[in-house]
């Protein structure tokens, strides 16, 4: 096991180098803060249209009766389970950052919570100031200089751009929690992750119902909001305008997270 684990690491280390060497050899200057790079709008918008009619059938009606039938306690353990076990991700990451402090502090975090806490049921590491403190791939990618890339519609995860999704891909294959936990216990971190997921899309229906039933191009107004927020997390400059989601709904802050966590995609399983 720890062998399988070294080896995923290594891939994703490799990934690293592969997508720094790549920034190095691109264009000095970056796209504008302000820009947006969407190359496939049209093959994006056939996904987009494909993640509304899996939200439609699927991924809402079972948010909501996820929401309306389990007590407001058992979602909040099970939201906090699935936090914790995302913790040696966030805490690897750190580590590829060169940020030991929060590398440290992700890791009391875990440790606090995984123990007093019950396995994650409870977070009484908030409690004593180890606040959740999250981050990525992605947000590695982005401090080795990979440039954004354009703009991308994966299926279910919803929006992303080209280095998020590398950074997505990455975060899936090297969390170690995946692959330190035996065969049927590991399979409890997707089970959390997806109920998770619905116990975000209950919570923040309206918002959802708004971006993306609402608004008179849902899929320039949900573009926006990503970018935006994404951008805004990393520190960069965000969009100051986007043509296409002029029409769309206003729905407040543009820097607000309508998915309770700025890297959450909309349509995460």
């Amino acid at each position: 096991m720890p062998s399988a684990l070294f080896n995923r690491l290594a891939a994703g280390l490799t990934g690293l180098a592969l997508c720094v060497g790549l920034a190095a050899c691109g264009p000095a200057a970056l796209p504008p803060g302000d820009s947006i790079v969407d190359a496939d709008e049209a093959q994006n918008r056939a996904v987009h249209r494909f993640n509304l009619a899996l939200d439609q059938s699927l991924v809402g009606p079972a948010s909501r009766g996820y929401g309306s039938t389990v007590p407001d306690p058992v979602r909040q353990g099970v939201d906090n389970v699935a936090s914790n076990l995302a913790q040696p991700s966030y805490v690897l990451n750190n580590i590829l950052q060169f940020r030991l402090g929060q590398a440290t502090h992700n890791t009391l975090r875990f440790v606090v919570n995984s123990t007093i806490g019950l396995g994650g049921i409870l977070d009484p590491a908030t409690a004593i100031g180890l606040d959740a403190r999250e981050t990525d791939f992605g947000e590695t990618l982005h401090i080795y200089g990979a440039p954004e890339g354009d703009f991308v519609m994966l299926p279910v995860f919803g929006p992303s751009t080209t280095r998020d999704t590398v950074g997505l891909v990455v975060d899936i294959a090297t969390n170690p929690v995946r692959h330190l936990l035996p065969a049927p216990e590991s399979r409890y971190v997707t089970v959390a992750e997806v109920l998770d997921r619905f116990g975000d899309r209950y919570e923040l229906d309206g918002t959802f119902e708004s971006i993306l039933y609402e608004s008179a191009d849902s899929y320039a107004q949900l573009r926006s909001l990503y970018l935006q927020n994404r951008r805004f997390e990393l520190g960069g400059p965000v969009l100051s305008f986007d043509p296409g989601a002029a029409a769309g709904n206003n729905i407040g802050d543009p820097y607000s997270d309508p998915y309770s966590d700025p890297y959450i995609n909309a349509y995460a399983p």
